[in-house]
């Protein structure tokens, strides 16, 4: 374990990457879901349909540890009192950004197309569409 926050790191199992380790350094991310899902997939103990529902219920686990982010870095559990950072919050709310990305990615290769053509979707319904510049 390294004395770093745990926002700057990525834990796998025992291992860990830190953000400064040269295959995190790409500001494409994409090959990076893609390492990461092939990893998952390749050590996963169900496939078929179960798989499937197993790694998109991951990111209902996920977002609850969010939640349980915030709770701790605003002390409303009394009993408990302040037990997270909001440090803490912005490595929970990554977790769900790239936990999101590797379901995406179990239902298509094409993970980055679907995401950037749905990303200019909602950006054109809620800014209004682009005048170019």
């Amino acid at each position: 374990m390294t004395d770093q926050p745990a926002s700057s790191r990525l834990r796998s199992d025992d291992s860990e990457l830190r953000c400064d380790d040269s295959r995190l350094r790409s500001s494409d991310i994409w090959p990076s879901i893609d390492a990461l899902w092939a990893w998952l997939d390749d050590g996963r103990p169900h496939g078929g349909e179960e798989g499937l529902l197993l790694r998109m219920l991951k990111l209902s686990e996920e977002v609850g540890e969010v939640a349980q982010a915030v709770i701790g870095a605003t002390g409303q559990n009394p009993r408990k009192g302040v037990t997270h950072t909001w440090d803490d919050v912005q490595g929970e709310l990554c977790d769900v950004v790239i936990t999101a990305l590797v379901a995406l990615r179990t239902l298509t290769p094409d993970t980055r197309e679907v995401f950037t053509r749905h990303l200019a979707r909602v950006t054109a319904r809620s800014l209004g569409p682009s005048d170019g510049n």
